[in-house]
């Protein structure tokens, strides 16, 4: 089967309901991100910080997939597909998508203020126990934090994600602005020729072999099951 990646940003789960953190009335024109964001923040207040994502869960808790959601997760009919999202919720997992690799954490886990890459301390929320307690501590007795890279903070799968961009045979790019770096920087690890889908309602600025189709992500997905020849 052929290999496609399909890398996600905040456009995807906008359609499900989830606030955008960048956009003009974002998350972060309300909640400062040094403050919830930073290892900074975290040190001065934990509290806070664990209390902003609690409250992030509880808005996730009742969010489904959006149809683009499900298209994405419909394309493992025809190809081996593999999933990288700058998005922290698990609306993809919700769809169907059985290989999803996330580059900036995942909101629905907890880990050690230690080691948070350390697997060993992960804590998996779950919708009947979501938040984190203050003081709350992890296995290696160190307090759990939201397992999510923080700005300044190295981002362990990205050499994963840039192993899948280099193998596969089509990438397709829905919903970000392709401003975030080392997301962004994943286009360049793709073959030469390979074709790209970039699906986004606003302008984005790419270089390449692409295909612009600009929709947002349900109807983009739709138009381009379309010129892959298949049917929903």
């Amino acid at each position: 089967m052929k290999k496609i990646v399909v890398l996600t940003g905040a456009g995807m789960s906008a359609e499900s309901g989830l606030s955008t953190f960048r956009d003009a009335d974002g998350l972060w024109e309300q909640y400062p991100v040094q403050k919830v964001a930073s290892h900074e923040g975290w040190l001065a207040d934990p509290v806070f910080v664990n209390d902003f994502y609690n409250m992030l869960r509880g808005k996730m808790l009742d969010k489904r997939p959006c149809r683009g959601h499900e298209l994405v997760a419909e394309l493992e009919k025809y190809y081996d597909v593999t999933v990288v999202t700058q998005n922290v919720d698990n609306l993809h997992e919700q769809a169907g998508s059985s290989k999803v690799i996330h580059l900036h954490g995942e909101l629905m886990k907890a880990c050690s203020s230690d080691n948070p890459d350390d697997t060993r301390y992960h804590v998996q929320l779950t919708a009947d126990h979501y938040e984190v307690a203050p003081g709350e501590k992890a296995g290696d007795g160190s307090l759990l934090r939201p397992f999510i890279v923080f700005f300044g903070e190295a981002v362990p799968m990205i050499t994963v994600a840039a192993e899948a961009v280099m193998e596969a045979d089509m990438l397709i790019i829905i919903g970000t602005s392709l401003a975030v770096y080392p997301a962004a920087g994943l286009i360049r690890y793709t073959k030469p020729g390979i074709p790209i889908y970039l699906i986004d309602p606003k302008p984005v600025t790419a270089y390449g072999n692409i295909t612009y189709i600009a929709k947002g992500a349900s109807d983009g997905m739709a138009e381009l099951m379309e010129k892959l020849n298949i049917s929903e």
